[in-house]
């Protein structure tokens, strides 16, 4: 389980990197390492690695463990979409992707009669609970060079390993995963890691089972 950028008690791939910023005390791209900022796309590109955005909307990588966590919430996200619960868009996008099998965004546009920016509105909901998964690619340009695109694939076109647990077991299991991953984590970071809450009461259960502890007030950590 890894983000791109430091944002979070969660490990960053960039953070990793120990390379000054592309361009010091800027934001967005500029933040990012100056040599080192294609590694995010070439670890999206190696086999097992789930590239999502279920950190709230960011970046998130994970592995074929922790893709298996919340394979539960994907699939039964997938199913709302698929009933129209996230707007007549998104469930005509899942459609067709459960037809056509992963296509390039722009293809995705054309076919169902989209502008750029619709479909952009529409997959920001549905990517942010792992219904559909986006990976960038290469494709040639008009002229010279290359552009960047993004190839969308439903969740259960992923592969991920199928899991029988309910949704608020997998939420558990994967917040767990990620103190885990971050080894110290304030609490309050750790409940909204993810696109679905955890409340106070749900991590008190945690905390119960002996599968997390509180190290000291408002910190949460992997029992020893």
């Amino acid at each position: 389980m890894l983000t791109l950028s430091a944002d979070s008690a969660l490990p960053s791939l960039f953070q990793a990197c120990h390379e000054p910023p592309y361009k010091p005390g800027g934001t967005g791209f500029a933040s990012w390492p100056r040599t080192k900022w294609p590694w995010g796309g070439r670890l999206a590109e190696l086999d097992g690695v789930l590239d999502t955005k279920i950190h709230r909307g960011k970046t998130l990588f994970l592995s074929p463990d922790s893709a298996a966590l919340v394979d539960p919430i994907c699939r039964a996200e997938l199913e709302r979409v698929e009933a129209g619960e996230y707007g007549p868009e998104a469930a005509r996008l899942v459609a067709y992707l459960g037809a056509a099998g992963p296509r390039r965004a722009e293809e995705c546009a054309t076919e169902l009669g989209l502008t750029a920016a619709a479909l952009r509105s529409v997959r920001s909901k549905i990517e942010k609970v792992g219904a559909i998964l986006a990976r960038s690619v290469e494709v040639e340009g008009a002229g010279f060079g290359h552009r960047h695109t993004s190839v969308l694939r439903r969740w259960d076109q992923s592969k991920s390993r199928r899991s029988r647990r309910t949704e608020q077991d997998a939420l558990r299991d994967l917040v767990v995963s990620g103190v885990r991953a971050a080894v110290l984590a304030p609490e309050s970071e750790a409940r909204r890691w993810f696109t679905w809450d955890l409340t106070t009461r749900e991590m008190d259960a945690i905390v119960a089972t002996g599968r997390l502890m509180r190290p000291a007030a408002g910190w949460l950590a992997i029992p020893a």
